[in-house]
């Protein structure tokens, strides 16, 4: 009987090293990806921003699945992330990534998905101790029982470092065919990815998630600080554009670019909307308490946004100032004047 297995899969190096040892044994193994809502390409790629060089972002997972051969399923896992960041049960690292909590939840999607198409186990690219959080050998043991997968979960890249697995003593797979790599150095990595022909790969993904980002993790204390809590909405809002805090306390957020700018005019109706008359950034407000924001935020808001546009010669630009839907029976749209201090 041929066995199947379900690989957590990133496009990173390790996690199609993981693949094709496991392949190279005769199992089938299906590619799965999660998205978060937290992964900064794929963030990036579904907002349609560009990098420097003009081109688009494109998803890792679906990228490197693609050119080496792996079945591919992408899964929405972002609806119960919030609550994993919100309350994670094993902390936080360095910035606000819940990574313990963030892998269990994963694992038991991993878990499901198994269990749905009829899989043995689940395969992993992690490294014994290449991360100071998750992937030691007692956050390993916490995050497998957690999700309750103790046994199923292969790491072919380490394997012959940790106890030994379902797949391993049930002889599915050998465990002598597999690695025992450990630590920080991608040496063995690097030799493995030339015998397996792989020549291109995502870099190493913990840059990858905006939780463990020191910007957006100052974002979000900010936040909690001046407010005590924090919105679904709000906390995805922490991944785009320059956030400011008026002195009345209403948060303005300024876009960086045309792919945040599509963005924020799709959420708009939610929001106090300024658009300079021409080229240039756009802005969203919401006051602290109330619904109204007075004229002196609304100036204020104007320069921000004569900051960072295109203005005339002495520094001004029109701005159009739109309440937000639940206003416009009460509100109406006018145009203020921005001058870049």
């Amino acid at each position: 009987m041929k066995r199947k297995a379900v690989a957590l899969y990133s496009g990173g190096l390790d996690s199609t090293l993981a693949i094709k040892l496991i392949q190279e044994q005769g199992i089938e193994v299906i590619a799965l990806h999660f998205y978060t809502g937290f992964c900064i390409t794929e963030t990036k790629r579904r907002r349609g921003e560009k990098k420097e060089d003009g081109s688009h972002y494109m998803n890792p997972a679906l990228k490197y699945a693609a050119k080496y051969g792996f079945s591919l399923e992408i899964i929405d896992i972002s609806e119960g992330y919030f609550d994993i960041i919100q309350n994670p049960k094993y902390g936080y690292g360095s910035n606000i990534n819940p990574c313990i909590d963030c892998r269990a939840y994963m694992y038991k999607h991993a878990k499901k998905y198994m269990e749905e198409i009829g899989a043995d186990f689940i395969i992993s690219g992690e490294v014994l101790n290449q991360r100071p959080m998750s992937q030691h050998l007692k956050a390993m043991k916490i995050i497998e029982k957690e999700a309750g997968v103790e046994g199923l979960v292969v790491k072919p890249l380490s394997a012959k470092l940790l106890p030994p697995t379902i797949p391993e003593k049930e002889g599915w797979i050998d465990r002598e065919k597999l690695e025992g790599i450990a630590g920080r150095s991608r040496k063995r990595q690097i030799e493995l990815a030339k015998k397996f022909g792989i020549d291109e790969y995502e870099q190493p993904a913990g840059g990858c998630c905006y939780l463990t980002d020191e910007n957006f993790a100052r974002k979000y204390k900010e936040v909690i600080a001046f407010e005590n809590t924090i919105t679904r909405d709000e906390l995805y809002l922490l991944t785009i554009g320059r956030h400011f805090r008026l002195p009345t306390g209403t948060k303005v957020i300024v876009t960086r670019n045309e792919g945040e700018g599509n963005f924020i005019k799709g959420i708009r109706k939610n929001y106090w909307y300024f658009q300079p008359i021409g080229k240039g950034a756009v802005a969203i407000a919401r006051p602290i308490s109330g619904q109204y924001i007075t004229e002196e935020d609304k100036k204020m808001i104007a320069d921000l946004i004569a900051r960072y546009s295109k203005t005339d010669q002495d520094g001004k630009i029109q701005v159009k100032v739109c309440p937000p839907e639940y206003l416009k029976n009460n509100e109406k749209e006018n145009i203020i004047l921005g001058q870049r201090l």
